[in-house]
């Protein structure tokens, strides 16, 4: 398997990752290649070609019907990603608290969960009020 990171360095791969993740809310049923090759303008060939080392890293699931095939986004994989990045996002000034000595497992995953979604969630509220008008 490729390692994450040369997947998604592509930016159509990107791309294609990204309208998986909008059109997820919009439909269960997930999203046909002729609509990603529409939202996207890029050729059928390029879009399958993509699609396929998105598939071979997990990061989508397929479902067929007939002759036509329907793209989703299995996010999971970005974890490795995430638990990369995550240091680099965190300051000492994060790190006001103390856990206790000893957690049991349970509570450990349950903490790194937790500071998983704290700092993935500063980090996009961070970047989105970079991103407003006057900043």
């Amino acid at each position: 398997m490729a390692d994450i990171f040369d997947v998604i360095a592509d930016g159509t791969r990107r791309d294609i990752l990204r309208l998986l993740l909008d059109r997820e809310s919009a439909s269960d049923s997930g999203t046909s290649v002729s609509q990603i090759v529409s939202e996207l303008g890029v050729s059928q060939p390029t879009v399958s070609k993509h699609l396929k080392v998105l598939r071979d890293a997990h990061l989508v699931s397929v479902r067929e019907e007939g002759q036509h095939r329907y793209y989703s986004l299995s996010p999971e994989p970005l974890d490795e990603v995430d638990d990369w990045l995550v240091p680099f996002l965190t300051t000492e000034d994060d790190l006001e608290f103390e856990l206790p000595a000893a957690l049991s497992d349970s509570a450990a995953h349950a903490a790194e969960a937790v500071g998983r979604a704290a700092a993935s969630a500063k980090y996009a509220v961070t970047n989105a009020w970079r991103k407003l008008p006057g900043r």
